[in-house]
């Protein structure tokens, strides 16, 4: 990993000396380390795979009513821009004899968001793997985000969210269970 930081700090001091400034003077003199050190950080991701996310937290449950995580805190980069765009995540799922350890859903949505990213495939990621990992009736997730491309560059709109969902199984073929889990999230 540190022949990756040396090679991103040293392409991070050309960006900065393309821009026009001296990367050597005192306030950028770290910089390009810091930076590069921050993108692995950022896409940290790329490095985590599900079964060790997971780490054998599934458990035996005979309850079959829907499990809702909601406000997940959610940072990612957009793949298209460089830039964070940031949010909340709701999962929920229909047990079917086992049940996910809570924090999972919260590592899982961090694992998927911790690489470069659109919202749109980020949604579905998250819900497939909960669907794999727990083998639900159904699983859902929304997520509603904060675009910084859009917000900070472009048209510069400061209040658009943006607003993704995907469902599977259960979610998707029962208006009225797909209905339960946005009533859930809309009473909070």
């Amino acid at each position: 990993m540190e022949n990756n930081t040396e090679g991103l700090a040293a392409d991070y001091r050309d960006i900065i000396h393309r821009l026009g400034e001296d990367p050597e003077r005192e306030g950028l003199a770290n910089t390009p380390e810091r930076a590069a050190k921050a993108m692995e950080f950022l896409t940290r991701g790329y490095h985590e795979d599900l079964d060790s996310i997971v780490n054998g937290a599934i458990f035996e449950s005979s309850n079959d009513e829907m499990v809702v995580v909601q406000d997940i805190e959610l940072y990612s980069l957009c793949e298209h821009h460089l830039l964070p765009f940031v949010g909340k995540c709701h999962i929920a799922y229909l047990p079917n004899g086992r049940v996910l350890g809570l924090s999972k859903c919260a590592r899982i949505a961090d694992m998927f968001a911790r690489r470069l990213q659109i919202q749109e495939s980020l949604t579905r990621q998250i819900a497939e793997a909960v669907q794999e990992v727990t083998g639900a009736k159904g699983v859902a997730v929304v997520i509603e985000a904060y675009h910084m491309c859009m917000m900070m560059r472009g048209v510069e709109k400061q209040n658009s969210t943006m607003k993704t969902s995907v469902m599977l199984g259960t979610f998707r073929e029962s208006q009225a269970t797909r209905m339960e889990f946005l009533t859930l999230l809309n009473h909070s």
